[in-house]
């Protein structure tokens, strides 16, 4: 059973979309959509340096422009992914692109509400200093609780012992002089702010209205949250999630319990991908993964959807932990 996933803020590098612009068709889509959220993607996904494409209103249209455009390369249409993929799941903003490739949303809906969703978030980063760290080993029994007593938040519980917290610059400074027992390292995460906590809350408002327009459609594929991990079926419900999400914890543990109570046996992450591939090597031992970091990967992803698609390809309604 195969599994699609795209990856979230921070995954992105300088110039990673130029060798996907030489494919046939792709540079049109991507001045599409430039012109529709009025941001020009070609020039940061391939001229713009780190510091630019480390703004949170750039990074997360860039990211899901980024996962559309590498997995249409496989899936040329939501039929034939869903004929092919037992489930789709995103981290963080890798959501909303999720949700487009399960056809909850139309690609250019996904594009223009991850503008409004990275525009709102970097409005309420602004408000404070804040930030996010990735905590590298430890027990969360113990890991969690120190950071409670640091008034952090655990904003990413990713499972494969990695934790993320979120919160002041001044909170992020004492967590890097006063680690949890059992962490290895601390390291600062490339974002601007402390996402999927309660600075986040004035993105919340600003989304629901985005929102509010919207006649989402039923996925097409399991759609799997990063709220609890469950399978979701109905679309305003993805919708609602999506919205909700940019304040609450990512719980992509949780997405990769249900992968595996699904029977996943392979995964691909969409481009700019190796995060989430890299938490799955660890967590979910003995599945094929496979990154799309640049189109000459695209042959090998041909060849493990071949090995492994539609073997479990079975409707969205069906699935572990249902919403």
């Amino acid at each position: 059973m195969l599994v699609l996933v795209a990856p979230g803020q921070g995954a992105q590098t300088p110039g990673f979309l130029t060798p996907w612009l030489d494919l046939p068709g792709v540079a049109d889509r991507l001045r599409a959509w430039s012109d529709a959220i009025d941001l020009d993607l070609v020039h940061y996904g391939t001229n713009a340096d780190a510091d630019e494409i480390r703004d949170t209103a750039v990074a997360q249209p860039l990211l899901v422009a980024s996962a559309l455009l590498s997995a249409g390369q496989l899936f040329p249409s939501g039929a034939e992914l869903a004929a092919r993929v037992g489930a789709v799941a995103g981290h963080s903003v890798g959501e909303l692109a999720a949700a487009a490739l399960t056809g909850v949303l139309s690609e250019e809906e996904a594009m223009r509400l991850v503008r409004k969703r990275g525009l709102a978030m970097a409005e309420a980063a602004a408000v404070t200093e804040t930030g996010m760290a990735a905590l590298l080993g430890g027990e969360p029994d113990v890991v969690l609780p120190h950071l409670e007593k640091l008034g952090l938040t655990p904003a990413n519980v990713n499972g494969a012992g990695q934790i993320v917290a979120a919160g002041t610059a001044e909170q992020l400074a004492a967590l890097a002089e006063d680690k949890p027992e059992g962490t290895r390292r601390v390291v600062p995460l490339k974002v601007a702010g402390a996402f999927h906590t309660h600075h986040m809350a004035p993105a919340v408002s600003a989304l629901e209205s985005a929102v509010a327009e919207l006649a989402p459609a039923a996925p097409h594929t399991r759609y799997v949250s990063n709220k609890d991990g469950a399978v979701v079926a109905g679309g305003p419900e993805v919708v609602a999630r999506l919205v909700g999400q940019v304040a609450n914890p990512v719980r992509w543990d949780l997405c990769m319990e249900t992968f595996k109570e699904l029977g996943v046996t392979a995964m691909i992450e969409a481009a700019p991908g190796g995060t989430l591939v890299g938490l799955a090597k660890r967590a979910l031992p003995g599945v094929t993964t496979l990154a799309l970091k640049t189109p000459e990967d695209l042959d090998a992803a041909r060849a493990l959807i071949a090995e492994h698609a539609g073997l479990d390809a079975a409707p969205a309604e069906q699935g572990a932990r249902e919403a």
